[in-house]
């Protein structure tokens, strides 16, 4: 069984500008969560620990995982962004021309770049989600007791 090299390159090359866009909006959805968390943590805790043990482990659990999402697939997608683009551009230069090589290396590194800031932000997010319910749960527990 033969693979057809020029299909399989033309397919991956295709795959480019979904995940750009998908990183753009990941970004976008980072910065979002990121004012929900602050509104969270303003605001939410308070009334989320009126509302009981199951509940806050019922939101923290999608909230957490929200957040492990973003500080996870974005940094893979910003590689896959990183990678597509350098071989036409390494194919480029051994044609004699690298100004789309200098083309294909700045829209690698801004794909990373948007990879990792969503990442980031998710995982600081993440970070701080945990340490809150778990502070509600311990003061939830410590009530009860």
């Amino acid at each position: 069984m033969s693979i057809n090299l020029n299909s399989l390159h033309s397919a991956i090359t295709w795959l480019l500008e979904p995940v750009i866009i998908v990183l753009v909006a990941a970004v976008v959805i980072a910065v979002l969560e990121a004012g929900l968390a602050i509104g969270e943590r303003l605001f939410g805790l308070k009334q989320l620990r009126n509302a009981g043990d199951q509940a806050v482990l019922r939101v923290a659990r999608k909230r957490l995982e929200r957040a492990d999402f973003l500080a996870r697939i974005p940094p893979m997608l910003g590689l896959m962004a990183t990678i597509i683009p350098l071989g036409p551009g390494l194919a480029a230069l051994g044609q004699g021309n690298p100004s789309i090589l200098a083309q294909a290396v700045t829209t690698a590194f801004d794909a990373t770049v948007l990879g990792l800031l969503a990442g980031i932000i998710g995982l600081v997010i993440g970070k701080c989600r945990r340490r809150w319910y778990e502070d509600v749960l311990v003061s939830l527990e410590t009530e009860q007791a």
